[in-house]
């Protein structure tokens, strides 16, 4: 359990004493959760000039929490508007897209146009909704899914639950599928992509990825589900998890995903939308890992609107 103490009659710095729920959390992490409605670029700035402190001592956003830590939160001002009441259309939205729930994990089939988290003019996100359903559960996101991707989205309810599962997530060890479709036609019906993806923040904080030597390693298996006239209805399988990867992969090979609006072919994406095609194609489909001797395996079917585009692609 945290106790707070408020210095400065409460508008001030704050301390906090970090309790079990918290302990081997990354303090960035911690503190999106703690400062609810504050910009993510805020939080940055406030680590980075050193305002943020542990016991006594700078933090960086790396920096892991342990219980029974003191941590100083500095004066945070939040703009008006900002966190405000979730809206209950949203809120009904995510609640009814709840697919699986134990005392580890709570998983939803996150509806398109819904971001993972708040943050860069997104008022609402998963996370906020459901913790605003929820106001009694302690609710984490392991892993995130961009705003454009519908699919399986997993929330931790416990400590052990999100460390033991971020834990797979780096080590490789998760199964994470995606139904996609990609633009013309590949040459194979089973490949792979293994090239180094580079990340880099535009001016008004627009992120890019592009294959570079100087990247990450990234690795994606594709394999072809259905083929349609001048696509391809595919399955990308992650063999490691970068920004935007199965995106910038497919592009990368010429094929890139339909209704891409950042990576995409104008023209495909044109003729895509007189079909009905009213977003991106990409789908978290499946995630499976096994933890503490449990296997866990979630999967949410196609939705109904990419269903009917298909349908419309067959016609």
């Amino acid at each position: 359990m945290q106790t707070v103490t408020s210095l400065d009659g409460g508008q001030g710095v704050r301390l906090l004493e970090i309790g079990p729920e918290r302990d081997g959390q990354r303090v960035d992490n911690a503190l999106m959760t703690l400062l609810k409605g504050v910009p993510k670029s805020l939080v940055y700035r406030i680590l980075r000039t050193g305002q943020v402190r542990i016991n006594g001592k700078r933090a960086k956003p790396e920096t892991r929490l342990a219980a029974g830590d003191m941590l100083r939160i500095p004066p945070v001002r939040v703009a008006e508007r900002e966190e405000g009441v979730a809206p209950a259309g949203m809120v009904k939205a995510v609640v009814d897209a709840v697919i699986f729930e134990d005392k580890h994990f709570l998983v939803i089939d996150k509806p398109v146009g819904i971001a993972a988290h708040g943050g860069s003019g997104v008022s609402h996100g998963a996370i906020e909704l459901l913790r605003a359903a929820r106001p009694k559960d302690h609710l984490e996101l392991v892993h995130r899914l961009d705003r454009d991707t519908s699919g399986v989205l997993v929330l931790a309810k416990s400590r052990s639950g999100l460390t033991g599962l971020q834990a797979l997530i780096r080590d490789n060890a998760v199964i994470k599928q995606y139904l996609c479709l990609m633009v013309g036609t590949p040459r194979r019906a089973k490949f792979d992509v293994n090239e180094p993806l580079l990340k880099s923040v535009m001016h008004g904080g627009e992120r890019m990825v592009r294959v570079d030597d100087a990247g990450k390693p990234s690795l994606t298996f594709f394999q072809e589900v259905e083929q349609y006239k001048g696509s391809r209805l595919m399955q990308a399988t992650l063999g490691t998890g970068r920004t935007h990867q199965i995106r910038v992969h497919a592009q990368y090979i010429g094929h890139p995903l339909a209704g891409d609006p950042k990576y995409g072919d104008e023209e495909a994406n044109k003729r895509f939308r007189g079909l009905g095609l009213k977003r991106m194609f990409l789908h978290a489909s499946r995630m499976s890992f096994d933890l503490d001797g449990r296997n866990y395996d979630f999967s949410a079917p196609l939705p109904d609107e990419l269903k009917t585009f298909l349908d419309n692609l067959r016609g």
